[in-house]
């Protein structure tokens, strides 16, 4: 092995209010890797002589979890009847080459959260980190996985 660390990132956003309720706050969101325009055409990493210029499964794997980390928290907050009403999310997964088998070691997901100042008291940093926690246990994708994902919530408030 080369010793050569892998890296796959992935941007996600969404926006809308989680303070319409749990049933009725939108779900869709964009997902975009640094390297890909728009149509979710496949190859293997670039590193493994894939085309760079196209997803590859490595990637869907960092979205994946990110994808699934936004949707568990949104879902915590709608429960917990906070207004979410942005979420954007800088995921990183790590391959190292030396370590086999080759594998994603670690997902780190860094969202920022911005939440709408509704004019109630706002729940402590404390609060909102608790629930970024609950929603990561009840992902599916992380869940899934051996690897590490880790999470790092930054919130903000608006309005």
């Amino acid at each position: 092995m080369s010793g050569a660390v892998h890296h796959y990132r992935t941007e996600l956003a969404w926006s809308g209010s989680t303070g319409v309720g749990y049933e009725a706050y939108e779900r869709a969101h964009e997902l975009r890797t640094p390297t890909v325009d728009v149509e979710l055409a496949l190859s293997g990493d670039a590193a493994f002589r894939g085309d760079p210029s196209r997803w590859n499964p490595e990637q869907l794997l960092v979205a994946s979890a990110s994808s699934c980390q936004l949707l568990s928290f949104l879902a915590v907050c709608a429960r917990a009847r906070l207004d979410v009403v942005a979420y954007a999310d800088e995921a990183h997964g790590v391959m190292p080459e030396d370590d086999p088998p080759l594998r994603i070691v670690r997902i780190e997901l860094h969202p920022v959260v911005s939440l709408a100042d509704t004019g109630r008291p706002r729940p402590s940093a404390e609060r909102l980190r608790h629930l970024a926690e609950v929603a990561h246990r009840e992902c599916f994708i992380a869940n899934s996985l051996r690897t590490e994902v880790a999470v790092d919530p930054t919130f903000t408030w608006v309005g």
